[in-house]
């Protein structure tokens, strides 16, 4: 297959194969040649194919203009911001709000047979506002079970503003309805709290969607909580502790270095 290299990557650079298997038809589609899984694996890699997770890519990101606003915004007004709380002169919060389901959450296990895990029948949602400090990685939150609103915004508003804190309180969220509000935008200006609004169709920026992500990882996926109290407990616990017992995890994962989609590759619809 060595002597196809230059034609077989041109293909894979546009047409990546999901596995193994895909790559040894398309091999045999464009050259004839038919080899084993192994020896198709080797060449791959020999090629310098690696097998990667796909990443998630917001629709609207992928135009150049969209590009063009979210990387500006970044470079012009969140990093300068994020270095003058690394420096201490602000505390900087990142905002969401988080809607957990009491259902089955499955993820991966070594096992030697394939597990199963019961699927709660009930349909109940914590919700959870929360706001990670950017710099020491403080979680604050407010939670419930009926909705997230702009009220609920307001009592996290509040909760912040009682920090004590010596410096000024910035706030980087999305554009939720209810984020932008001048019940919100006013209630903020009284508590001296400043709002910094992403841009639309920028997740990757949003330092809070990595912390959800770490919960359902630690305390969610395939893990089975028979009542909603339990699962309540269990969530609660983990964002409570999440920036004492697992530190070291948590400072890895919430780094201040964000995704940029100028260069990824995006496949073809």
């Amino acid at each position: 297959m060595n002597q196809y290299s230059d034609l077989l990557k041109q293909h894979f650079e546009k047409h990546p194969a999901s596995s193994v298997a895909e790559a040894s038809d398309a091999i045999e589609k464009l050259t004839g040649i038919k080899r084993s899984p192994t020896q198709v694996r080797e060449f791959l890699k020999r090629t310098g194919l690696r097998c990667l997770k796909v990443g998630y890519v917001p629709g609207k990101v992928v135009e150049e203009e969209k590009i063009k606003e979210i990387e500006t915004y970044r470079e012009e007004k969140l990093e300068p911001l994020l270095e003058e709380a690394v420096r201490g002169e602000k505390a900087v919060f990142f905002v969401d709000a988080a809607h957990f389901v009491h259902r089955a959450y499955l993820g991966f296990l070594w096992c030697f047979t394939r597990t199963f895990i019961c699927s709660p029948s009930g349909r109940k949602r914590f919700n959870v506002l929360g706001a990670v400090n950017a710099v020491t990685k403080e979680i604050i939150t407010i939670t419930n079970e009926t909705y997230i609103n702009s009220e609920t915004l307001c009592q996290l508003l509040f909760k912040l503003a009682s920090l004590g804190l010596n410096i000024p309180i910035i706030l980087v969220l999305d554009n939720a309805k209810y984020q932008k509000c001048l019940l919100v935008q006013d209630y903020a200006k009284e508590l001296g709290i400043e709002l910094c609004y992403l841009p639309s169709y920028s997740p990757q920026l949003n330092l809070i969607e990595r912390l959800w992500k770490f919960i359902r990882n630690e305390c969610l996926y395939s893990k089975y909580y028979a009542n909603f109290a339990d699962f309540k407990a269990a969530i609660s616990n983990c964002i409570a502790t999440a920036n004492t017992d697992k530190k070291e995890k948590l400072d890895s994962l919430l780094t201040l270095n964000f995704q940029t989609f100028k260069k990824v590759q995006v496949l073809a619809v």
